[in-house]
């Protein structure tokens, strides 16, 4: 009866050491993926007057989260599906009427989307929060979400470098 008590404790004890080194481990895991993305990847243009702002981590994870739950399922990897002359590259924000290469400017479009030269409103064709009537996906989000989605896809190309916004996806 004793063989069997010891036997079971050992194994339970065995089990627990598992379990806790493996909480560790993952924990540590996360940190140096959370670590690895160091300042410079995670400064972005602010405006167009050249200010800049370095995203916080939770920021950035934010931005992702957001990005996916939101914008992913038309713009996969920096890309565009509905047109693929206009990515989400930095040269070809810059290159857009207002610049959306900064986070300024990706609020605005965010708000008042409007074609590539600015001449015309897509606030009917593309998710604004000026239209939320028509896209509901963005009801819930908020300025602090708007600003954590342009942040994410402002340092995509300092993160990932060519994998985003047409480049051959490594993954």
């Amino acid at each position: 009866m004793i063989y069997v008590i010891r036997s079971i404790l050992t194994k339970a004890l065995v089990v627990y050491i598992v379990l806790v080194i493996s909480t560790l481990m993952f924990s540590l895991m996360n940190s140096a993926i959370a670590g690895e993305i160091i300042p410079s990847n995670r400064t972005v243009p602010l405006n167009d007057s050249g200010e800049q702002i370095t995203l916080t981590t939770q920021e950035l994870m934010q931005g992702q989260s957001k990005f996916n739950s939101s914008c992913a399922q038309c713009h996969i990897d920096g890309g565009t599906k509905t047109n693929p002359d206009v990515d989400l590259g930095l040269q070809t924000l810059a290159n857009a009427t207002p610049a959306r290469d900064n986070i300024e400017g990706m609020l605005d479009y965010l708000t008042y989307p409007t074609t590539y030269d600015g001449l015309r409103s897509l606030a009917e064709l593309h998710p604004s929060t000026l239209r939320s009537d028509i896209f509901p996906i963005m009801r819930d989000l908020n300025e602090d979400d708007l600003n954590a989605i342009a942040g994410y896809i402002l340092a995509q190309p300092n993160i990932i470098g060519d994998q985003w916004a047409g480049g051959k996806p490594k993954r």
